[in-house]
């Protein structure tokens, strides 16, 4: 079916629009609070099947998906990406290489391709990106074997001290992904570059890789200054200092008007119990309820929706964009899908199941963190849930890979199983 006459052209094109619009939502979902592995494994079979449709018509659909990478947009090159990837022509490849070199900002588009494809149709590409004398290329091809985990070898070593930033950053962050811990020394050699990027994904993977020195310094200055990559520092850092030190942090965030919603979800990644009564006191004011009841639930491990201890939104109480076209606040609003808890259902739940948890026990979603639990949580719980999961795992086990939470779900379901 090549030919012009042999698909309906307007089926085709809706094919390649709702693959973009998918991947959008996608995007989403792998750091949303209310997908799970199923719900997730579902959303991929709706993009594979408009993916598939682009598939089945051969050129037809890889002529219209090129040609809507013109919108410069990462959901229209990941579907023109995987098209080009997943076939041995070259053509298709130069073709969306040259689209991608003219707008380097829909490079996220053709990673989550990488991610997203199968590995053997990627074999002697991807070695061909890190191989690249472009710095953007080696950067997708470093970023491509990260996400398979696949361990580049000479490749990342060499991209460790490259001079461009963000070829680098990738590099120093695989590292950290796959386990490398023989790099750990070239790591803690750049925590105090003078770019963020570098400076934080050396700290993080170090503290990954199992340092419990330098790093740990370098995270918690950037917590105390709310510097860039703030929640990704609380979210590694808050799970290997000891219970003294987290206090103290939590302390000078929480007295910090400015810093108190940053308090609230460290409280969460701490795991620890004795927070759950400053929780359900941080309920009471709508701006921070819904994030204090996702920390309650992550230490506590109740679904605040299913156990019946939420309340409606407050009627005076607005987020996000409105339709009002003078409001110049377009953002997001970034607890949209939390559920509201009630404080009084939530306390009295809390005196209930109080006396189940011990204290100097740090706990994920009502267990202590153990091997085990993670290993199951990483099959039944949420996608923010999954991912501190995953990470409690690699904390344990520094040598091995990061479980990859952001895979497409079947692949996940068939890795889990």
């Amino acid at each position: 079916m090549n030919s012009v006459s042999a698909v309906i052209p307007h089926i085709i094109e809706q094919h390649a629009e709702e693959a973009a619009f998918l991947w959008l939502l996608r995007n989403r979902a792998i750091y949303a609070p209310h997908y799970n592995l199923k719900d997730l494994a579902k959303l991929d079979g709706r993009v594979e099947a408009h993916i598939d449709g682009l598939r089945i018509t051969g050129d037809y659909g890889w002529q219209v998906s090129l040609a809507n990478m013109a919108a410069k947009e990462c959901g229209e090159t990941f579907a023109a990406s995987i098209l080009a990837f997943e076939s041995n022509s070259v053509d298709r490849l130069n073709a969306l290489y040259q689209a991608v070199e003219a707008a380097p900002e829909t490079l996220n588009g053709l990673i989550s391709a990488l991610g997203w494809v199968e590995p053997q149709h990627l074999r002697g590409k991807v070695s061909g990106l890190l191989a690249s004398d472009m710095p953007m290329w080696r950067q997708a091809g470093i970023a491509a074997c990260a996400i398979h985990r696949v361990d580049p070898g000479k490749f990342l070593q060499q991209s460790l001290n490259d001079e461009t930033i963000a070829l680098r950053a990738r590099a120093l962050r695989a590292a950290g992904e796959l386990g490398l811990i023989d790099l750990k020394p070239v790591l803690l050699e750049q925590l105090d570059h003078n770019d963020a990027a570098i400076s934080f994904w050396s700290a993080w993977s170090a503290a990954r890789l199992g340092d419990r020195d330098k790093s740990i310094a370098s995270l918690t200055k950037r917590i105390l200054e709310g510097a860039d990559f703030c929640f990704e520092a609380m979210f590694i850092l808050l799970r290997i200092l000891d219970r003294h030190d987290i206090k103290e942090l939590l302390k000078v965030l929480a007295v910090n008007e400015k810093r108190v919603r940053d308090a609230v979800i460290g409280a969460g990644i701490s795991g620890d119990s004795s927070y759950v009564p400053w929780l359900i006191r941080q309920m009471e004011m709508p701006k921070l309820a819904r994030i204090a009841g996702e920390a309650f639930s992550m230490i506590t491990g109740v679904d605040i929706a299913h156990q019946d201890l939420e309340r409606k939104k407050p009627d005076d109480f607005h987020t996000g964009p409105t339709e009002d076209p003078n409001d110049e606040n377009v953002a997001m609003d970034p607890d949209e899908d939390l559920p509201f808890p009630d404080p009084l259902l939530t306390d009295r739940w809390w005196k209930q199941q109080q006396p189940n948890f011990t204290a100097n026990v740090r706990y994920l979603l009502g267990q202590p963190v153990q091997p085990v639990h993670c290993q199951q949580l990483l099959k039944s719980a949420k996608q923010r849930q999954r991912r501190a999961a995953a990470l409690e795992l690699a904390l344990m086990q520094p040598d091995r890979p990061l479980f990859e939470t952001r895979a497409v779900g079947k692949r996940q379901q068939q890795w889990l199983s």
